[in-house]
């Protein structure tokens, strides 16, 4: 879908945000950028839709050079959700959603229809918020809309630089775990970029760290956790408190699933969490409720409680004092 090919950027005071990247983006996949700040992320993010300029080497967009597609072309078809939210303040919710397919003369009624849908799919009541103005939203409800605004015309790409850092702590749990409920049903091409190493490894498919304009290691999150390509991976794990405790992005609810600690049975509609979010997200809701509805591979299969929980983490415990 989206092809890196020995591409450079480098600005008129010889600094070299991004050096020599070849890198594959499959079609579907939630792809995500992330290293210390300065490390090149968000260029090489920009480069995709033409935001900033490459200076040597192409990228490719289902096999078609970026410089080759026309700019307003290449912009209509890649949503691009930023952390700054950026509605327009003067203009309802509908109006913000309705910018893209209006540029790309839809009928009223299709751009009607599809802002309906969007906003019923991010848990915004479509007939209660279409009218509103930004103001009148608290910010976590303004970046769904943003993401909304972003889906708007279909795209194939979807770019995402940082959307979820500005928000409160709870808010930016519920959006990432909004974000890969959407994804399992939209199936877009979603590259994502964070400085946060818990959101990769929740997100991602793929994780990409970078630092100092390079490529450091390009793999799943799983492979990254367990194998480390170097100190700095490692340090970064660390420094985002990967693997430091229990509780941590390590143990996911496909761990519980394949461990069995669920409860295996019938869920009505979809399930509250997908099988990448992590256990401690898990726990957290379990404080406010008795069971959550899960799901594997795609599918609901069962319930979690507060005591599969318990039961896990002391099985992991045990194993871990089995190893020292």
């Amino acid at each position: 879908m989206i092809r890196f090919e020995n591409v450079t950027k480098k600005y008129p005071n010889g600094e070299n945000a991004v050096k020599n990247i070849d890198l594959n983006i499959k079609d579907g996949e939630f792809f995500v950028f992330i290293g210390p700040s300065g490390c090149g992320k968000t260029t090489t993010l920009k480069m995709i839709n033409r935001l900033i300029p490459l200076t040597t080497g192409t990228i490719y967009i289902d096999e078609k050079r970026i410089s080759d597609y026309n700019i307003h072309e290449l912009r209509w078809n890649i949503g691009y959700v930023l952390q700054q939210i950026a509605l327009f303040p003067h203009m309802t919710i509908e109006e913000n959603i309705a910018i893209v397919p209006e540029l790309i003369r839809w009928d009223k009624d299709k751009i009607h229809d599809r802002i309906t849908e969007l906003l019923n799919s991010v848990g915004l009541d479509a007939e209660s918020y279409r009218n509103r103005k930004p103001s009148e939203l608290s910010g976590g409800e303004q970046q769904r809309v943003g993401v909304v605004r972003a889906l708007a015309a279909d795209p194939e790409i979807i770019l995402m630089d940082e959307p979820f850092s500005a928000l409160d702590p709870i808010s930016r749990q519920k959006l990432q775990q909004d974000m890969i409920v959407l994804q399992r049903r939209i199936k877009k091409t979603i590259v994502f970029v964070t400085h946060d190493m818990q959101e990769a490894l929740m997100l991602g498919d793929r994780i990409c760290i970078m630092k100092d304009g390079e490529v450091v290691q390009c793999d799943t999150p799983n492979e990254i956790l367990q194998n480390p390509a170097n100190e700095f991976v490692q340090n970064f794990l660390e420094s985002g408190n990967v693997n430091k405790h229990l509780l941590s992005s390590k143990f996911t609810v496909h761990d519980m699933v394949e461990q069995g600690y669920f409860e295996a049975g019938q869920v009505d509609g979809d399930a509250d969490f997908a099988d990448r979010i992590a256990v401690e997200i898990v726990l957290q809701q379990l404080a406010n409720q008795h069971a959550v509805s899960i799901e594997s591979d795609g599918k609901a299969v069962g319930t979690i409680t507060q005591q599969h929980v318990i039961q896990f983490l002391a099985k992991q415990l045990e194993r871990d004092g089995e190893r020292v």
